[in-house]
């Protein structure tokens, strides 16, 4: 198994195979604290090869800089079958998440994991939104 794409986005969708992202980022400028985050999107393209076959689990956590969880884990199942003439198979996954909430400023990441074996991290930084002193 290969992660070719883990990204954090404003959207994302999927046309014929195709990921489509829209908005990429890594930090959050928040004006306040606690901070909600309306919208944004979890992207992954993930190709398996043979030998990974079988239904596997993969899960999502928004952890901070301690490790703790902020938001309860996304897990959802993967059944993975290779058609015989092929090599590899490229699969897109697309998690929407709303009112994302961060109680405060500091490094958080999105953990990646197939299996309960971390396979990447996404980092995102969430600061205070710098105010113009008058």
């Amino acid at each position: 198994m290969n992660i070719q794409v883990a990204v954090l986005c404003d959207a994302a969708t999927e046309d014929n195979g195709k990921l489509n992202l829209l908005g990429s980022f890594d930090t959050i400028y928040a004006p306040q604290m606690p901070a909600v985050h309306p919208q944004c999107a979890v992207a992954l393209r993930v190709t398996f090869v043979p030998g990974d076959e079988g239904t596997r689990k993969l899960t999502l956590s928004f952890i901070n800089a301690d490790g703790r969880a902020i938001m309860q884990s996304i897990e959802m199942p993967v059944p993975v079958t290779l058609p015989d003439d092929a090599h590899f198979l490229t699969r897109n996954f697309i998690v929407n998440i709303q009112q994302l909430k961060f109680e405060e400023p500091g490094l958080y990441s999105v953990d990646v994991r197939l299996d309960n074996i971390s396979q990447a991290g996404i980092p995102l930084l969430v600061k205070m939104l710098e105010r113009p002193v008058a």
